[in-house]
């Protein structure tokens, strides 16, 4: 347990990508001779491929509560990601955990040891600024003064704000006529 969430061990047992068979990645028919079956204290995850590991903890997430999984910062330098994951309100049971390594070279990643952190979100409760969208929506940066060069106009939704592009429309069409002319 941290500050803001919860450490997620992953267990012994990893279930790693290969291409032995030459097969062509389907998730509507996935075939399950691309992956190679491990068990150890250290596995090795070969340039930029994935494998499939499973949490030490079982989580049990309340009715009202939203949780999601991110990768741990010790980790993403190092160029291994673990998938982003919720975990719906009343979902119980061991993470099944994506890590991938996207480097050139191969990657150990360590049994027993936190790879990612569960974090409760409630946005409703929050009132965040992404609560009710109906459209597309730009990021929403709120700023100390008028003087920004992103202007803040009210969304569809009224009274929100939002940044908008420091470009315009209108000047990105200017530049390609230009452009088109020389």
């Amino acid at each position: 347990l941290s500050s803001y969430g919860y450490d997620m061990r992953v267990a012994r047992y990893f279930r790693i990508f290969t291409n032995v068979s030459s097969a062509i990645v389907d998730p509507k028919q996935f075939d399950d001779r691309s992956f190679v079956e491990y068990e150890g204290d250290v596995a090795i995850i070969p340039p930029n491929s994935f494998a499939l590991a499973t949490s030490i903890e079982y989580f049990r997430i309340p009715r009202n509560v939203l949780t999601i999984s991110v990768g741990k910062s010790t980790y993403a330098p190092c160029g291994i990601i673990t998938n982003v994951t919720p975990f719906e309100p009343e979902w119980e049971g061991h993470v099944t955990l994506e890590i991938s390594n996207t480097t050139p070279l191969p990657a150990k990643i360590y049994a027993g040891e936190g790879i990612s952190e569960v974090y409760e979100v409630s946005y409703g409760d929050r009132k965040g600024k992404y609560q009710k969208q109906t459209a597309v929506e730009t990021m929403m940066v709120e700023h100390s003064s008028s003087s920004s060069p992103h202007p803040r106009r009210p969304g569809p939704s009224g009274g929100q704000l939002r940044a908008r592009c420091p470009r315009s429309r209108q000047a990105s069409r200017a530049r390609s006529r230009d452009s088109a002319r020389s």
